[in-house]
């Protein structure tokens, strides 16, 4: 019983002490944009080399494309949502559903 009342109060400390200073960065974030590029970019060539990596051809990306597709538009509810939010976005839809009082 004891002991995990004094876990508690350790992480209650650490946990304020942590909250006092200001979050570091650190890896990746502390390098600049030219540096992480040039690893990022050795990472891909490697899993090109190695046959880990996959690159889409127009026909393949198609085929993805309609699955997907078909996946979401299967669904009527959400697709009918969708279509309302993006009439309700269109350009001028305020005009249309104000009162005549408020637009003069």
């Amino acid at each position: 019983m004891n002991e995990s009342h004094a876990q508690a109060v350790s992480l209650d400390e650490s946990e304020r002490e942590s909250a006092d200073r200001p979050k570091q960065r650190r890896g990746f974030a502390v390098m600049d944009r030219e540096t992480l590029r040039a690893i990022c970019a050795q990472g891909g060539r490697t899993a090109h080399a190695n046959g880990r990596a996959h690159r889409f051809n127009a026909e393949e990306a198609s085929r993805a494309g309609k699955k997907g597709g078909a996946v979401v538009g299967a669904d009527r509810d959400y697709m009918a949502a969708i279509g309302q939010r993006g009439g309700r976005a269109k350009k001028g839809y305020r005009k249309r559903t104000e009162p005549e009082s408020l637009s003069q």
